[in-house]
């Protein structure tokens, strides 16, 4: 039978990341972690061409052990079972890292057809992890897809390019992402949720069961961090609440000419 693996992310809340208006460095202690917006995405795509093909979803993720439990509404929205590579013993961690933990977990897992990503992350947002695991693989990369489809062992999308749609098509095995527009996700419902808890979840340590070790990983790492700094944005807050609705548009269209946000015609 079809596997398809569909890989997803442990991720920063964004939306809770504060910035330090002072030393504009980011505040990330306490910031909670949970499964990335744009993994849903790639679980409604995985599902969808599973049920079409008579495949099966693997879903793939390097995170702490701690994270398990997060993961069970992946697992209630059609995954088999999940398959979590333990982030906490990798020290080094940038996209080329992950690339390669996670081929070398698609190929433990063995007969992948295809595997499905997210465009980017949610807060790491590289673009790098997809191209990386594919040239590791040395499968085609298919990438931005829209309207998925695969039959007689190739690979057919439209692509959702700046400058309009492509229709593309590759030899599978293939790495494939989407975006945020390929697909609305369905929220499980509650059978499905009981379902997932009798979902097997397996828990791989890098050095024991993908032969990386530290020193292996490590030598791998592409990037080395030389700084970081959020950006801070000064707000106007001005008010306008003289006169009536007619006049405070006005005064509103006023200040944003005034600032240069809209042009005067």
């Amino acid at each position: 039978m079809t596997k398809i693996v569909a890989c997803i992310k442990y991720s920063l809340d964004v939306s809770e990341v504060k910035v330090d208006p002072a030393t504009k460095a980011l505040r990330l202690s306490g910031v909670p972690q949970r499964v990335g917006n744009i993994d849903r995405n790639v679980l409604k795509a995985a599902v969808v061409l599973a049920q079409k093909y008579g495949a099966t979803v693997h879903g793939l993720t390097l995170a702490p052990a701690s994270a398990r439990e997060a993961f069970r509404e992946s697992l209630a929205m059609g995954l088999e079972d999940l398959t979590i590579v333990d982030s906490s013993a990798i020290s080094a961690t940038d996209p080329a890292v992950t690339a390669a933990v996670l081929a070398t977990a698609i190929e433990k897992i063995g007969d992948v057809t295809l595997v499905i990503c997210g465009e980017t992350s949610d807060d790491g947002v590289s673009y790098q992890v997809p191209p990386r695991m594919a040239e590791r693989l040395h499968w085609p990369l298919l990438a931005y897809a829209r309207n998925i489809d695969f039959a007689d062992g190739l690979l057919t999308a439209d692509r959702d390019l700046d400058s309009g749609m492509q229709r593309a098509q590759t030899p599978l095995p293939a790495v494939l992402t989407v975006t945020q527009e390929t697909n609305t996700p369905r929220r499980p419902t509650l059978m499905d949720a009981v379902k997932a808890k009798k979902k097997p979840v397996n828990m791989w340590q890098p050095a024991e069961d993908l032969g990386l070790t530290g020193e292996v990983i490590e030598k791998r790492a592409k990037v080395r961090r030389v700084s970081q700094e959020g950006i801070v944005v000064q707000r106007k807050q001005k008010m306008f609440s003289d006169g009536d609705m007619a006049t405070t548009a006005n005064q509103l269209i006023d200040a944003l000419v005034a600032d240069h946000v809209v042009k005067e015609h």
